[in-house]
C-alpha cells in the first residue's frame, strides 16, 4: 500500500493534497456548528446523482414529461424512492442552507478578509433556490403547473424587461414544452454548472482566508487541525442526513398529481413549503403597489444581505455586540416563518379555499393509487381510432367538449385535481346506471362541482357511448 501511494503521490502530488485538505488548523477546535458546509456539499451530491437516475427515464415534453415521472413512481424499481430522496434533498439544502447562514452571521464569520468569501456563499444561495425553481415545473403535474405560472407571472413587474424576462423564461406567452426543455435545461445543465463552479470559488476563498473559529478570541493553544475531530463530526452530520432522507423517502413517498391542465380553473396554486412566504407577501402588494412589494423591497433586503460584510466592518464578532446584524437577520427570518403561518392559518380559515384544497389533495391520493397507464392505452390513440369507426362515439365526444366536461376531467378523459379520471368509468356503472349519473349526478359529484346534463337523449346516449369507449 505504501508503495502505491508513493508511486500515485510521485504522480499527483497527493499527500501534499492531503495534507492541505485535512490539516487545515482550526481556532478553537473542532465544533458541531461547522458541519453545514460539508452537508451542503453531501446534499448537493446527492441531488447531483439522484437526478441523473431520474433524468435516465425523464422526457421534457408537455406530451411526455407527466407520464414519464409517474412511469418512474409507479412502475420502475425503486423510482419512487430515487425521486423521493430527491424532492426531500431540496428542502433538506434549503434548511441546512439557512443554519448555515445562521451559524456564519452570528460567529461574525464574514468579517476580516472574508468579503469575497461571503459574497460567494450569496451566489450559492441564490442558484439552490433557482434550482428548486426551475425543478418545480418538470413533474408537468396540476400543482408544479399553476405553482410555476404564478412564480413567472412575478416576472412582469419588473419595470421595463418584465414582459420579455417572462416571455424568455417560458418560452413564448404560455406554459408548455417550451418552457418544460428551457426549465430542464436550466435545471440539469445551466444551475448545476454554476453551482459546481462558484463551490469551487467557496473552498477555494475558505482556505485562503482560514477558518474563522468560535467569536470570542482564542489561545493558540486551542487550535487544532480539521482531521480526525472535524472530520468525524462532519461524517456524523452526513449520516444523519442520511438516515432522514431515507426514512423519509421510504415512509412518506413524494407525492404526483394528476397530469396538469390549464383548462382547471378552480386549481388553487400552493407552492413548495419554502416559497409560500413570499406567496403570501405577494397578497399585501396588489395593483400599482406591486412593484414596491415584489421588486424594490425584496431587492434592497437582498443588497443589505450581499453587502453585509462592507457594512459591518468592525472587528468584534461577539453576537452581543453586533445588536443591528443579528437582529436584522432574526427580524427577517421571523418574518418569513410569520407570513407562512399566515398563509397556511388563512386557507384554514377560509371553507371554499379549505374545501377546494382538500379536493385537490384527494385528487393526488386517488391517482397514487391508480395502476400506471401507458399513454397509448389511456391517451387518445384508441379514443381517436373508436371515434373514426363509430360516428356515435364521435358524436358524444363533441358533446363532452361542447358541455365543458373537458374542463374538469381533461381534454382526453384522463382527470385533474377537479374531477377523477373517466378511463374505465363504464366498468364501475352500467349502461344504464351512467346514463343516470349524467343526468342527475349524486351528492358527491355535485359537491365536487358537476351540473346535471340538460340534453336531448340522443346527446345522452352518444356521450355515454363515448365514456364507454374509454378504455
Amino acid at each position: 500500500m505504501r508503495g502505491l501511494v508513493d508511486w500515485l503521490d510521485r504522480r499527483t502530488g497527493i499527500r501534499g493534497l492531503l495534507h492541505q485538505a485535512l490539516d487545515e488548523p482550526i481556532p478553537g477546535g473542532a465544533r458541531f456548528a461547522y458541519v453545514f458546509g460539508s452537508g451542503l456539499l453531501f446534499l448537493f451530491l446527492s441531488q447531483v446523482v439522484t437526478g441523473v437516475f431520474l433524468a435516465l427515464y425523464y422526457v421534457p415534453s408537455a406530451d411526455h414529461a407527466h407520464t414519464t415521472v409517474a412511469y418512474i413512481v409507479k412502475e420502475v424499481s425503486s423510482g419512487s424512492f430515487i425521486r423521493s430522496l430527491h424532492v426531500y434533498g431540496s428542502s433538506a439544502m434549503i434548511i441546512v442552507l439557512l443554519l448555515h447562514i445562521g451559524q456564519t452571521i452570528l460567529f461574525g464569520s464574514y468579517k476580516r478578509y472574508r468579503e469575497l468569501l461571503w459574497l460567494a456563499g450569496c451566489v450559492l444561495f441564490a442558484l439552490i433556490l433557482g434550482m428548486a425553481f426551475t425543478g418545480y415545473l418538470l413533474p408537468w403535474d396540476q400543482k408544479a403547473y399553476f405553482a410555476t405560472a404564478v412564480g413567472t407571472n412575478i416576472l412582469t413587474e419588473v419595470p421595463l424587461v418584465g414582459g420579455w424576462l417572462k416571455q424568455f423564461v417560458r418560452g413564448g406567452t404560455d406554459l408548455g414544452t417550451l418552457a418544460i426543455s428551457r426549465f430542464f435545461v436550466a435545471h440539469v445543465f445551466l444551475l448545476p454548472a454554476a453551482v459546481f463552479a462558484f463551490v469551487g470559488a467557496h473552498v477555494f476563498l475558505f482556505r485562503k482566508a482560514g477558518a474563522a473559529g468560535p467569536p470570542v478570541p482564542v489561545q493558540p493553544e486551542k487550535t487544532e487541525s480539521f482531521y480526525p475531530r472535524q472530520v468525524l463530526m462532519d461524517i456524523a452530520f452526513t449520516a444523519v442526513l442520511i438516515l432522514a432522507l431515507g426514512l423519509l423517502a421510504w415512509l412518506v413517498p413524494a407525492e404526483l398529481g394528476p397530469e396538469a391542465n390549464a383548462a382547471d380553473t378552480r386549481f388553487l396554486p400552493r407552492p413548495e413549503w419554502y416559497y409560500v412566504p413570499v406567496f403570501q407577501w405577494l397578497k399585501y402588494w396588489p395593483g400599482s403597489r406591486a412593484v414596491v412589494g415584489i421588486v424594490v423591497i425584496p431587492t434592497v433586503i437582498a443588497a443589505l444581505f450581499a453587502l453585509l460584510p462592507l457594512i459591518d466592518r468592525g472587528g468584534e464578532r461577539r453576537p452581543w455586540r453586533r445588536p443591528f446584524s443579528i437582529g436584522g437577520f432574526a427580524v427577517v427570518m421571523a418574518a418569513l416563518v410569520a407570513l407562512g403561518v399566515q398563509s397556511h392559518v388563512e386557507d384554514e380559515r377560509d371553507p371554499a379555499i379549505a374545501r377546494q384544497l382538500s379536493v385537490q389533495h384527494d385528487a393526488v391520493k386517488a391517482f397514487m393509487s391508480e395502476a400506471f397507464e401507458p399513454e397509448v392505452a389511456a391517451g387518445s390513440l384508441k379514443v381517436e381510432n373508436a371515434a373514426l369507426a363509430n360516428p356515435v362515439v364521435a358524436h358524444g365526444k363533441a358533446i363532452f367538449a361542447a358541455q365543458a366536461c373537458d374542463a374538469c376531467h381533461g381534454a382526453d378523459a384522463r382527470g385533474t385535481d377537479s374531477a377523477p379520471s373517466l378511463i374505465g368509468v363504464a366498468a364501475k356503472y352500467p349502461s344504464g346506471q351512467l346514463k343516470q349519473v349524467i343526468k342527475t349526478p349524486n351528492a358527491k359529484m355535485s359537491d365536487g362541482g358537476m351540473q346535471p346534463l340538460d340534453a336531448p337523449d340522443p346527446d345522452i346516449d352518444a356521450l355515454v357511448a363515448y365514456l364507454e369507449s374509454l378504455k
